[in-house]
């Protein structure tokens, strides 16, 4: 990776920004488009040092194992799995193509990047139980989530999760449910590996580089401006599609572009905290990721989660998250992200979530008024006997949550998930939004490459199918192409415990 910007040249692709989005879209352009020539271009002086970097991204290897919003309830009691069944298809989707970059040459081991690791919901109350019983027998009659156990045993979960377990009210009514299929995902760790087997085809990785200034020229290229972090120097290459995957960062730059696609999208971002122990006892009673439920009013990402973490060779526990909040769209951003963000033409959708998210405004007051002592106390609500003194405060990375204009009443709505803005012409696109981001990035990169090079996906669709060998077709419809990818991802990297 170069930090000098003399040796670019005009490519056929540029990548804005070093994270697992980029890296993922230079490995699939590598499938369907081999002889292209790719140029990334990272700010900071690493790649994946945002959102793909494992301590800003706590919700690692999202297969709608126990995320309980995923599952939302009905009034009825009835539990609806579409939203699940998607994002667990499209993170098979993700294991299927490391599997084919493992078994071609990607460089290290698969327990690098990825480990197997129990996913398990959990929940308290008569409430909570009868939703965990409905969505167990939801879930369970999936074919992507088989092997599913229930229990609301307290000493069945007491080996689940003794962490959770110990020194709670025996009287308490809990239930949980747990996948032994479930895993954690170094992101960081899988996107430089990425981009350095893209180094060896030849795709340039220049760090320290920020495009500043996307143009739409006569000839149908754009022109990306590139200032050098270290000097101020800059310079421009011509490239004939950009991908703005820049996390945080990507709305600015497509609103620099000036396409029609971006106009009415906003941006929100929300800060996350986390508590951390590195405990060797702690850390060796507590082998899984324990996700709860939010409390009411809350939204999406403030779901309670005990996770295991297995980061460059060192296991460790991180409880969360607490919202926090700055103006900055990226960690390393700046304090006007936010304000210089707002335009004549997303004025409505920003004032108009304003308006209607009070409950969010709400949550993130109370958040950010917290004390450690009151952020202790809701992790003894998860962990009863934790002691505060073994736990350590990190800030993950920002979060940016889309907002964007309802196509029937016109009204600003705000959006957790990704978003994904391809041009008219096909030749930019770019990836607004969180989660669960980094674990369907494959899909999502896939679904740019149908819509903006549909020839190249004609052309080249056997060796999509190489790569990807569920590649346009339903596992959970096919038993038997679902337990083959299940067994040849497994032995490929590793996971078999």
């Amino acid at each position: 990776m170069s930090t000098d910007l003399g040796s670019a040249t005009d490519p056929d692709v540029v990548l804005v920004g070093g994270g697992i989005m980029s890296a993922t879209l230079a490995s699939l352009l590598g499938v369907v488009a081999p002889d292209w020539s790719i140029t990334v271009f990272e700010s900071a002086t690493e790649v994946a040092g945002e959102s793909s970097d494992a301590w800003n991204n706590a919700g690692t290897g999202h297969a709608a194992l126990c995320e309980l919003n995923y599952t939302p309830s009905g009034p009825d009691g009835r539990v609806e799995t579409t939203k699940a069944r998607t994002i667990n298809e499209q993170f098979q989707v993700s294991r299927q193509f490391w599997s084919h970059l493992v078994r071609t040459g990607l460089t290290g081991s698969p327990k690098e990047f990825i480990s197997p690791v129990p996913h398990v919901s959990f929940v308290t109350g008569e409430g909570g139980r009868t939703y965990m019983r409905n969505r167990h027998a939801a879930l369970s009659a999936e074919p992507l989530f088989s092997g599913l156990e229930y229990t609301d045993d307290p000493a069945e979960l007491a080996q689940w999760t003794p962490l959770v377990m110990d020194g709670r009210d025996p009287a308490q009514v809990v239930a949980a449910t747990r996948s032994v299929a479930g895993t954690d995902v170094n992101f960081g760790a899988l996107t430089r590996l990425l981009l350095e087997q893209g180094e060896a085809r030849g795709v340039q990785v220049h760090t320290g580089q920020r495009v500043t200034g996307l143009e739409k020229l006569d000839d149908g290229r754009w022109k990306a401006t590139v200032t050098d972090r270290r000097d101020g120097e800059q310079r421009t290459v011509r490239a004939r599609f950009v991908f703005v995957g820049a996390g945080g960062g990507a709305l600015p730059l497509l609103q620099k572009a000036a396409i029609p696609e971006i106009r009415g999208f906003g941006g929100f971002p929300v800060s996350g905290l986390f508590l951390r122990t590195r405990s060797p006892e702690l850390v060796s009673r507590h082998q899984a990721k324990v996700y709860g439920q939010a409390a009411v009013g809350a939204p999406p990402m403030s779901v309670p989660h005990l996770d295991l973490r297995l980061v460059d060779g060192e296991y460790s526990l991180l409880f969360g998250p607490y919202a926090g909040f700055s103006p900055k769209f990226l960690k390393a951003g700046s304090m006007f992200d936010l304000p210089l963000s707002v335009k004549p033409n997303n004025l409505g959708s920003m004032l108009g979530v304003a308006r209607t998210e009070m409950a969010l405004t709400k949550y993130l007051v109370t958040e950010l008024l917290q004390s450690r002592k009151a952020r202790h106390r809701t992790l003894i609500e998860f962990v009863p006997l934790a002691e505060q003194g073994d736990w350590e405060m990190i800030t993950a990375g920002q979060r940016v949550q889309v907002i964007k204009q309802d196509p029937k009443s016109g009204k600003g709505v705000l959006q957790f998930g990704t978003e994904l803005i391809v041009g008219s012409d096909r030749s930019i696109a770019g990836l607004l939004g969180a989660s669960p981001g980094a674990s369907t990035a494959v899909s999502a990169m896939l679904t740019l490459i149908e819509k903006a090079f549909p020839d190249r996906v004609a052309a080249r669709r056997s060796a999509l199918e190489e790569a990807i060998p569920s590649y346009g077709r339903d596992l959970s419809s096919d038993p038997a192409l679902l337990a083959a990818v299940r067994a040849e991802t497994m032995q490929t990297l590793e996971l078999n415990g």
